[in-house]
């Protein structure tokens, strides 16, 4: 029987299952969609798919650097609880597909979850997801990844597992570029520069500061002196250049790049769970849902 777009679609909408996975379940049960599903259900693919519906924000940040140093990629792997972060198995996986992630030149998430989780294996790592979602019994998702190449140094920290920074630095050292990823790390700039502040973050701001100012009942003339002060603080507090040095607070980052004859090319900075909405839920109904296996 023909494997229809159509019929893969069906599929997915009944079980949650990705497109490639419901796919090669029509092939092997012949496009019967009915014994797709309990084959699917018989190797715990639709449980998996069951839970990934469920909020998944905690997890951990993976970063890896090849071995000439010039190229690095940071990754976020997510799992339900902090508990499931810190399991043997959910670190096995995560560092594998951080290390296809480096090694290869995917580019997005879809293209990455096709891959073979470990090279010269057939398992891809969406199906060794799926695997370990029903082994593990919560949601498990591979987030986002960067990939930075350059000539010049990769600075890079981690703080735990749930903070990571990889940084571009142009001259200086490998001290220097470990501690301008330290500092991201811990002042969570905005951008590098103030030209490269978002225009729409801007003017946010300045609305916001402005509506603050009129409330002063000063004239407009020293008003607008205020609002400019103000946002001049706030450029200074937002880009990497502009905020005091973690280690030494009396200079300010760009003045240490300065003073080392390096600039900053370009940093990511990943924080487990950043911007997923966690899910708030009653106790008793979280303990009644695992003894239900749900």
């Amino acid at each position: 029987m023909a494997i229809t777009a159509a019929l893969v679609k069906e599929l997915r909408e009944r079980t949650g299952v990705g497109m490639m996975e419901c796919k090669k379940a029509l092939v092997a049960a012949d496009g019967d969609i009915e014994l797709a599903i309990e084959n699917m259900r018989k190797s715990g693919q639709a449980k998996a798919a069951k839970k990934a519906g469920r909020v998944a924000a905690e997890g951990v940040i993976i970063i890896k650097r090849n071995e000439t140093g010039n190229k690095a990629v940071i990754l976020e792997v997510n799992s339900e609880t902090d508990f499931v972060a810190k399991d043997k198995g959910f670190l096995a996986f995560a560092d594998a597909v951080a290390e296809r992630v480096l090694n290869t030149d995917v580019g997005t998430i879809d293209e990455l979850m096709a891959l073979p989780l470990h090279e010269g294996e057939s398992t891809t790592i969406e199906e060794a997801r799926h695997a370990l979602i029903s082994k593990i019994g919560e949601n498990i998702n591979v987030r986002r990844f960067e990939r930075i190449e350059t000539s010049g140094t990769i600075g890079a920290y981690s703080h735990g597992s749930r903070i990571g920074v990889v940084a571009v630095v142009e001259g200086g050292d490998d001290a220097l570029g470990k501690d301008v990823a330290m500092h991201i790390a811990a002042s969570n700039p905005v951008c590098v520069a103030e030209s490269d502040v978002p225009a729409a973050l801007l003017e946010k701001e300045r609305e916001i500061i402005v509506a603050q100012s009129k409330d002063s009942g000063k004239p407009d003339n020293i008003i607008e002196k205020m609002v400019e002060g103000r946002l001049r603080k706030y450029l200074a507090e937002v880009t990497l250049l502009g905020q005091a040095f973690v280690k030494d607070p009396d200079v300010t980052v760009g003045k240490l790049l300065k003073a080392n004859n390096a600039i900053v090319a370009e940093f990511v900075r990943f924080e487990v769970g950043d911007g997923i909405e966690k899910k708030q839920e009653n106790f008793a109904d979280e303990v009644m849902a695992q003894v239900r296996g749900e």
